[in-house]
């Protein structure tokens, strides 16, 4: 499609936002937070509402007609996550609140049950928090060791340093798909590969690339894959963990409760099958439900033509901020095309700090994120104790990184004249 055809996609798509009507400070809102997290259309609205007006009901435990019908939702929108990413089995997938309790998940239940002194975890040195403190964890518990990927001159994950990394005691790779600083994208598929060669498990953090692009975990070939609802229409509180059936029925339960038992003794208990063996409780009935439905909502606009309008306005984006005089942008430069990288882009502007720009376009009416976006190791490594991001999803348009640019001008020139 060319962009004028996506551009009339991004104005029809737009409607089904209600909050992109916001005015902020008596402003058009331009919401250019997405990597943190993202906006829900009508639909995933609804399907909130619909749940608690009509069917609200704790799922599995009845069988009256509201507890059935809830159920039957809940379970419905796993076989669509499931298909989504095109695991093998919906026993493959597993509800958690968010990615981090996912990475958790596998951290205590595989991590803290396998790993021994001396067993080596490659991580990168681009990783989000989420990724890097239960490792650190594990490596306390167990006496595992961290050993950390670094950056190529253009600031993306070496590969050729991870290769020299990996030997016969590396038994974990956990790695981001996309970061959420530096945009660039990882060769996971090519990652799993070279781990796998050594006998060593990968888990990839994957909440910065299903939102925004086709994700096929049997064909990247990860043993676990986690993602967070909110960063792809769906709400907060609800997220899944992707891993290998044999792997997961291997994994004793995280959290013990309700739900997650077979048969309960006094002294002890057999427990259920995948996946409900690792979910405890009462889940986030609504949230997974909703997450479902922005499942649809995504598949029906097609994962693919949001990856192809995305690259189109990162070109854009990054086209413009050459015009920002002292701008330095961080992680790789995209193609002239826009590909090549992921549609965002963390940068500085010379002295200035990035919350008083933050602070500046929000009076514009302008959303963007400012600070370390969970990722200190890397700041520190890059040498910027913060940086400002602008992050972009399929309901941007070019005329709102035009409002951005001009703010950003205004702001860099108004604090350029205070500094002198």
């Amino acid at each position: 499609m060319t962009f004028t055809q996506e551009k009339t996609l991004a104005a029809r798509v737009r409607a089904d936002f209600p909050i992109l009507n916001e005015q902020i400070h008596g402003k058009p809102l331009v919401y250019l937070d997405n990597a943190a997290t993202s906006q829900k259309p009508i639909a995933v609205l609804n399907a909130l509402q619909h749940y608690y007006e009509h069917d609200n009901a704790n799922v599995h435990r009845g069988v009256h007609t509201l507890s059935s019908r809830a159920t039957d939702s809940y379970e419905g929108a796993r076989d669509k996550v499931a298909a989504f990413i095109n695991a093998a089995s919906r026993q493959e997938i597993v509800y958690t609140r968010n990615a981090s309790e996912a990475i958790n998940l596998v951290a205590y239940s595989w991590g803290m049950n396998t790993l021994q002194r001396g067993d080596e975890i490659i991580l990168s040195v681009m990783e989000h928090h989420s990724n890097l403190i239960p490792w650190q964890f594990v490596a306390q518990r167990t006496g595992a060791v961290l050993k950390f990927v670094e950056l190529t001159a253009t600031e993306e994950f070496d590969l050729d340093h991870f290769k020299s990394l990996l030997s016969d005691k590396t038994k974990l790779v956990a790695v981001v798909h996309v970061s959420n600083t530096l945009g660039c994208i990882n060769p996971v598929k090519e990652i799993c590969a070279l781990a796998h060669n050594y006998g060593a498990k990968v888990l990839i953090d994957a909440c910065q690339s299903i939102p925004h692009m086709p994700i096929d975990v049997q064909e990247i070939d990860c043993d676990w894959l986690v993602a967070s609802g909110h960063k792809m229409c769906a709400p907060t509180g609800i997220g899944f963990l992707y891993g290998k059936l044999a792997l997961l029925r291997s994994m004793p339960p995280f959290l013990g409760g309700g739900e997650m038992i077979a048969d309960v003794f006094l002294d002890h208990a057999t427990y259920a099958d995948l996946p409900h063996k690792f979910e405890a409780g009462t889940p986030a009935i609504a949230e997974a439900i909703a997450l479902g439905a922005a499942v649809d909502y995504l598949s029906a606009i097609g994962v693919d033509k949001i990856h192809a309008y995305e690259e189109e306005l990162t070109a854009y984006l990054f086209q413009q901020l050459q015009q920002v005089s002292g701008i330095r942008t961080y992680g790789p430069k995209p193609n002239a095309d826009g590909s090549g990288r992921a549609a965002l882009a963390a940068f500085t502007a010379g002295d200035v700090h990035p919350h008083d720009l933050s602070t500046i376009l929000d009076q514009a009416g302008i959303a963007i994120r400012a600070g370390h976006h969970c990722t200190q190791p890397l700041h520190r490594h890059l040498g910027a104790q913060s940086t400002a991001r602008a992050s972009l999803y399929f309901y941007n348009t070019r005329e709102e990184i035009d409002a951005f640019i001009a703010s950003l001008k205004e702001a860099v020139e108004f604090f350029g004249d205070i500094f002198g």
